[in-house]
């Protein structure tokens, strides 16, 4: 064989790796999305409360360094599941909040739950299709990050209604362009671990919906 066939060969075998770890990415987003609404509907049924809840999601952020630090291996799996059903358990009290509170609460979790399908189909599927490389948007969605956290640590304390639904926006904006990111990532090789590449677009995917929860109540209204 010479060069030019062994670096076919080697060519081949990077995509069928590749498209392996897309595969797998996507079959373990798929049942750790369903686990987290199993364990969302068990807290809502349970009537947990919002001090459990913020327990169960200070547990879900815990356990992201635990996935990340035995992702190499079989543990790795089990904690990426006990991350989800924590993180879904989480979002039980959050949905109960909106289905009391609201008279159309069903509806808006529905819009939610509708609007982050939307956009995360849109957009991994418009990074799959076309295959953009989205790496050069890494350090920006970093920075954007940290400012979100600062602005939602300080309206902890301003409570200003509007800055609040503009963080939310902002979040949106970045989760989505994280999604973008992190399958461009796994299509162009950037990301061969599926748990670490799950893990990240999970996260996309929560964010997202928490923050359209927020802005569909705050432009609905209370009862």
């Amino acid at each position: 064989m010479n060069e030019v066939e062994l670096n076919i060969a080697r060519g081949q075998e990077s995509a069928l790796e590749i498209n392996k770890v897309i595969r797998s990415t996507y079959t373990l987003l798929s049942m750790t999305l369903f686990f987290s609404a199993v364990c969302a509907v068990a807290t809502m049924v349970m009537q947990v409360g919002q001090g459990v809840g913020f327990m169960l999601f200070i547990g879900g952020f815990i356990m992201t360094f635990v996935v990340r630090a035995t992702a190499n291996s079989a543990k790795g799996l089990v904690a990426v599941f006990v991350f989800a059903g924590l993180m879904g358990g989480a979002l039980g009290p959050i949905i109960s909040v909106y289905l009391i509170a609201y008279a159309n609460g069903s509806a808006i979790v529905a819009q939610a739950l509708g609007g982050t399908a939307l956009i995360f189909l849109s957009l991994s599927g418009y990074a799959l299709t076309t295959r953009k490389n989205f790496n050069y948007v890494g350090g920006f969605l970093f920075i954007g990050m940290i400012v979100a956290i600062v602005a939602i640590i300080a309206n902890l304390f301003l409570q200003i209604p509007a800055l609040s639904l503009a963080i939310s926006s902002v979040v949106i904006l970045l989760m989505s362009g994280f999604i973008l990111f992190d399958t461009s990532r796994l299509i162009n090789g950037g990301e061969r671990n599926y748990i670490i590449a799950t893990i990240g677009l999970y996260l996309s995917v929560f964010n997202i919906f928490i923050h359209l929860l927020h802005l569909l109540g705050a432009l609905t209204g209370r009862d």
